[in-house]
């Protein structure tokens, strides 16, 4: 037995390496980088040690304010898209002509690059000298005033980038929803189905409980991915994402790092750690509310 056990750490070996170098040993150089008050990335000196790096995020306007777009993104944008895609699954997965060509076309924008999507969004909405855009061609089509969605106020930007993200991340989360809804035993429709039981109690009662792992897995990396949100930003309203008030927490800390603010690693560093424990939390709580969900376990 202590021969097996000995062979099974072997074989986790490369795999400790990997995480070692490439994880745990950055995350504690960060940690190290955010404690180093005054440091000087020229000289590779520091006046101390301390946290004050991390009182100086927490009272930057630019962070906070990173914070407050980072967080109405992911509340919104979360279960919105979510939500949608298993309403699209369970369409999908309730047709039988042409079910794998609308597969392919939900599909697709996974596929896509988003820098593309994002600059395709960004001429949708955009007014230029030479039109209003075609999403304001459509409001005033329809008797409304037109909006500034990329340059205007701060609602609109947001709707824009909400729309964006949903629109991004959504065909990966029917692809998994779609694939859950195929593997659920077709025996307990049929026995719903000889009971009379109808298709919204079939639904509450047996796909929902029995795709909710998927839907839990999707909420969770939804969260995560949507704090690690950036380039999106960047492809609709450009670098300078300060000045539009866009920004989100892991566009401060590359602003800090190579951007306008750069050269600055121990603030980036406290910012990211911060991010770290934001995220960390969130998705303990989600494991925590999955698991009791579950019976099960």
């Amino acid at each position: 037995m202590y021969g097996k056990s000995k062979k099974a750490w072997l074989y986790l070996l490369p795999a400790f390496a990997f995480l070692a170098v490439f994880m745990i040993y950055p995350l504690f150089d960060v940690f190290v980088y955010s404690l180093e008050e005054g440091y000087n990335s020229a000289s590779q000196t520091f006046s101390g040690v301390g946290a004050y790096n991390y009182s100086y995020v927490l009272h930057d306007p630019y962070f906070l304010q990173a914070v407050k777009n980072t967080f109405i993104l992911v509340i919104i944008t979360v279960p919105l898209s979510t939500g949608i895609a298993l309403l699209i699954s369970v369409g999908l997965n309730s047709i039988t002509k042409l079910k794998e060509f609308f597969q392919t076309v939900f599909f697709l924008p996974y596929v896509t690059n988003t820098l593309a999507v994002g600059l395709v969004f960004m001429i949708l909405f955009k007014k230029t000298p030479y039109s209003e855009g075609f999403v304001n061609m459509l409001i005033s089509f329809f008797g409304g005033n037109t909006v500034d969605f990329i340059e205007g106020p701060y609602w609109a930007k947001m709707f824009v980038m909400c729309f964006y993200t949903v629109w991004v991340v959504m065909p990966f989360k029917i692809l998994i929803l779609t694939s859950a809804l195929a593997s659920v035993d077709q025996n307990l429709y049929k026995a719903a189905k000889v009971d009379g039981t109808s298709s919204w109690r079939i639904f509450w009662r047996i796909t929902l409980p029995m795709i909710s792992p998927m839907i839990f897995y999707l909420i969770i990396t939804g969260f995560i991915g949507a704090f690690k949100a950036y380039s999106d930003e960047v492809a609709i309203f450009g670098t300078n994402l300060n000045a539009a008030g866009m920004n989100t927490i892991v566009g401060y800390v590359y602003d800090m790092l190579y951007g306008d603010s750069g050269g600055y690693p121990s603030y980036a560093s406290a910012a990211a750690l911060i991010l770290f424990a934001i995220v960390l939390t969130i998705t303990v709580i989600n494991l925590l509310a999955s698991r009791s969900s579950n019976p099960v376990d």
